[in-house]
């Protein structure tokens, strides 16, 4: 039997506040276990909650990004259930009418074509606690820090139909809040993850099959992973005659294998209802147009212009915008490089990004400014040096060397264009070489790159490779 998957996300983005949603706590990561939860936090009898203004401007920020309405009206719910890491028993968040609802954003798959996802919804919610099972000895350690942290779930609708689909949403919805600044993105920190509703069905049935979410996974590559993995369990168990489970499962990176935490309850079980303590929360146009005039160059405009300013082809262009900071660097470097948009391109996705994963650095992390390697680019258009030295050039400077015409003057790495010069050296190969003459006037022209080789190396690859070219022609063909 054929099977088709159905996979819908649901992405918990923090929020990129310095207090929590509700109290006026620190979010700042890495403070000692239960230093910064407050009574409010941890709803204390005789607190109440205030919400965090700066939230409502993420939220509405995100869903014009996403073209989604932006409520006028919505309303914080109280998400009633027992957890050891939520000692309050509720968690604040909206049901029934969310901030942000009905978007979508256009995806780029794997053969070139495009697909659009649809966005059901995005709510402001507190994050709950931590439970820690390391060092415990056999008990759980509970760590409240998190607690009312602010976070916006971004609920897909269930769109995709493949790992790779998700995976692309995925990124695409992680560029997006680090273009608007809304959230840091950073998974290692939880900071962004996501929860995975995976179900089968057979090829052309329209009925959903019974789904599974395999909650909190913070990589893509274990996105990936955890749902082709879900896939082939689910298959599996009907395949064998059994039936799948609606339930909640963990993914073991470890292992690469998900497995069964709890039955999955219903929106019913939750005992939602309007939090007593908070107003609904209203929303005028005037804000909304406020925030509209805030927002960035998104990456799919910055993409497009991309292409059409620097005749960029469209997974270039891609490749450039997948991260504000990454879109930023091009730019300089082409601004600093004179306008060479589709060089400064190649170098970026190439050499530079290459060191740069090899070293396991972000891109503000490089030792090579914009400006450093526009100014060498530079140096390759107006002929002081060639592709290939401009690698070594590049390396040096990545070590710390100074800039591209410190290094090539210290290294005597200047390119060789006195044609005079060039032939001298040309002459005295072919000289050198009478068989490789002959063979190549017999017809054996891809001789010219030995001919061309023998010139680089005995001119350190210093040489002009187009005048190299040219006078090799003429001299053969006399």
């Amino acid at each position: 039997m054929e099977w088709e998957v159905v996979i819908g996300l649901e992405i918990h983005a923090q929020l990129a506040t310095r207090s929590k949603i509700f109290s006026a706590a620190s979010t700042a990561y890495g403070a000692a276990p239960n230093t910064q939860a407050c009574a409010v936090d941890l709803g204390f009898p005789g607190v109440l909650p205030v919400l965090n203004a700066e939230v409502v401007g993420m939220a509405a920020k995100f869903g014009l990004a996403t073209h989604s309405t932006v409520a006028q009206r919505s309303v914080f719910a109280r998400k009633n259930y027992f957890y050891p890491d939520l000692p309050k028993g509720y968690q604040i968040s909206q049901f029934e009418l969310p901030v942000v609802h009905d978007g979508y954003i256009d995806i780029d798959l794997e053969n070139g074509d495009s697909k659009r996802i649809g966005i059901t919804r995005a709510h402001l919610e507190e994050d709950a606690g931590k439970s820690l099972h390391e060092d415990f000895h056999g008990e759980t350690g509970i760590d409240l820090n998190r607690a009312g942290t602010p976070l916006l779930e971004i609920v897909s609708e269930p769109d995709m139909r493949s790992p790779a689909e998700a995976v692309a949403y995925m990124k695409k919805i992680h560029a997006l809040v680090r273009y608007l600044e809304i959230c840091d993105g950073n998974m290692q920190e939880g900071s962004f993850r996501c929860d995975a509703n995976v179900s089968i069905r057979p090829q052309g049935q329209e009925e959903y099959g019974t789904r599974a979410e395999i909650k909190n996974i913070n990589s893509f590559r274990f996105v990936e992973r955890a749902i082709n993995y879900e896939i082939e369990r689910q298959i599996d168990v009907i395949e064998s005659g059994g039936k799948v489970v609606q339930e909640t499962r963990l993914y073991d990176a470890d292992k690469n294998e998900t497995r069964s935490m709890r039955s999955k309850e219903e929106a019913n079980d939750y005992r939602y209802f309007p939090d007593p303590d908070l107003l609904p929360l209203e929303l005028d146009q005037a804000f909304i147009d406020t925030v509209a005039k805030t927002l960035p160059e998104l990456p799919d405009a910055k993409r497009d212009r991309f292409m059409q300013e620097f005749d960029l082809s469209r997974y270039d262009a891609g490749v450039l915008t997948a991260s504000r900071e990454m879109a930023g660097y091009f730019e300089k470097t082409v601004a600093a490089a004179g306008g060479e948009g589709k060089l400064s391109a190649n170098w970026v996705m190439g050499e530079l990004s290459g060191l740069l994963n090899k070293e396991g650095k972000d891109i503000t992390a490089s030792p090579v400014g914009p400006d450093m390697l526009g100014g060498m680019l530079r140096r390759i258009t107006d002929g002081t040096i060639s592709g290939k030295i401009a690698k070594q050039v590049f390396e040096a400077m990545w070590a710390g060397e100074g800039d591209a015409d410190a290094v090539i003057e210290k290294k005597g790495l200047k390119q060789i264009t006195d044609t005079g010069a060039i032939e001298a050296i040309v002459r005295e190969v072919l000289e050198n070489n009478p068989q490789q003459i002959e063979q190549y006037k017999a017809g054996q022209e891809k001789l010219m790159g030995y001919f061309v080789g023998q010139v680089m190396k005995a001119t350190q690859g210093k040489a002009n490779p187009g005048e190299v070219n040219k006078i090799l022609k003429q001299l053969l063909a006399g």
